[in-house]
């Protein structure tokens, strides 16, 4: 029996297979060891140039401390320094100043014992001008009076302007009234307690309102029965009058027919007689100490 006879086209080639993997473990093995070699040259995972800049940086922060604590210390005994080179200079200028005084103080007193003897040759001399003005005293003063004397007898006589008289107007009065009178001026207001007694108010709203005296005359004359306020207006009396019976009738309650106005000539003092039994009469307060 013939045996069949295999073609060389059917065998599978093995060796390039073999070769590939060859060179491939060859390159692992290559990696292996470099890898192994960089891991030899590192220290806890560092290299040694890391190692020393590590190093180095903590030499640096130690030594940075110390001389923090250093510091602190010399700035402690710079402001000690500073402290006592001020107290030195102080002393220093003190003392500085004492010697130029005691250099000086020879010509101090030269210059005050100068200046002494100028102020008592001074007094010396006003105390000789006081003695003498004193001893001429007396006869000045009789001069004086004598002048005095000759200035009064060649004085012209006081001129004052004329009583006036002031006469009822009208129909009269009803039986009982009793009139009071408040002389209005520019500036006061003249109110008459009775035929002599008289006070004064200036005529400013502000005065008017508080014035002690002049709210008690008018509230003692609202008290009496049938009474009545005339005032006697000047020439120029319109704005006292107005702030006069303004206050009596919004403060004191006084009617509008308790309120009256005579106008008068000049500026002498009223004469209130023509009016008689009518004028009324009020106790004027005591004057204030």
């Amino acid at each position: 029996m013939v045996k069949r006879q295999r073609h060389r086209s059917d065998e599978i080639m093995l060796i390039p297979f073999l070769d590939i993997l060859c060179s491939l473990i060859g390159v692992l093995v290559l990696i292996i060891v470099v890898l192994v070699v960089a891991q030899t040259q590192r220290i806890n995972g560092r290299t040694p140039e890391e190692l020393q800049r590590a190093q180095e940086h903590q030499r640096m922060l130690k030594s940075l401390a110390e001389n923090k604590a250093k510091y602190a210390g010399l700035a402690e005994k710079l402001a000690q320094l500073k402290d006592t080179q001020e107290q030195l200079d102080a002393k220093t200028a003190a003392a500085e100043k004492l010697k130029n005084t005691l250099e000086n103080a020879d010509t101090l007193r030269a210059e005050n014992k100068k200046s002494a003897s100028k102020l008592q040759k001074e007094l010396e001399d006003l105390l000789t001008e006081i003695r003498g003005l004193t001893a001429q005293e007396p006869e000045l003063k009789k001069k004086i009076q004598d002048l005095l004397a000759a200035l009064e007898k060649i004085k012209p006589p006081e001129s004052k302007d004329p009583a006036v008289v002031v006469n009822p107007s009208g129909s009269g009065f009803a039986e009982g009234t009793t009139v009071f009178f408040v002389d209005a001026t520019g500036d006061k207001l003249t109110y008459y307690w009775n035929e002599k007694q008289k006070s004064v108010v200036s005529s400013v709203p502000e005065v008017i309102v508080a014035d002690a005296s002049f709210n008690a005359f008018l509230a003692g004359v609202k008290k009496l029965p049938k009474s009545k306020i005339i005032f006697l207006l000047r020439d120029d009396g319109m704005k006292s009058y107005n702030l006069g019976a303004g206050w009596a009738q919004s403060n004191h309650g006084y009617a509008v027919d308790q309120i009256g106005k005579l106008p008068i000539p000049g500026k002498g003092a009223p004469e209130l007689k023509m009016f008689g039994k009518f004028l009324g009469s009020l106790p004027a307060p005591e004057p204030a100490p």
